[in-house]
């Protein structure tokens, strides 16, 4: 059985604490849209690939070969990673190649993997 987490023993506010920490909490759209964004690198597949496209840009059809899955499941998970902002896609012909969106997307995944590391 996991031990409780700590609580205070006395009941005493702080409002300077409380203040500065008020003023850290974003706004309720900032709160929102990070949200949407850690739900979806929090899946283990589309944290696979992020951190393929960490080499660079592939197409749906490298990706389903490097995870060993069908074009049609990576496709579903780039959806979720598009419309959370984390890739971008162009495409080549009748190719559709994926990347980063942006290196804000590299620096929080390489800071999840590091913590998760540690």
């Amino acid at each position: 059985m996991k031990p409780e987490a700590p609580t205070c023993g006395v009941h005493a506010l702080h409002p300077d604490l409380i203040a500065r920490a008020r003023a850290a909490i974003p706004d309720e759209e900032a709160t929102r849209a990070a949200s949407v964004l850690l739900k979806a690198i929090a899946d283990p597949t589309r944290l696979k690939i992020l951190a393929a496209l960490t080499a660079g840009e592939l197409c749906v059809c490298d990706l389903a070969n490097l995870l060993g899955m069908s074009e049609s499941a990576v496709s579903h998970q780039l959806r979720v990673l598009r419309q959370a902002n984390l890739v971008a896609w162009r495409r080549a012909g009748r190719q559709v190649f994926y990347r980063l969106a942006d290196d804000h997307v590299r620096e929080i995944l390489d800071a999840a993997l590091e913590h998760a590391r540690e």
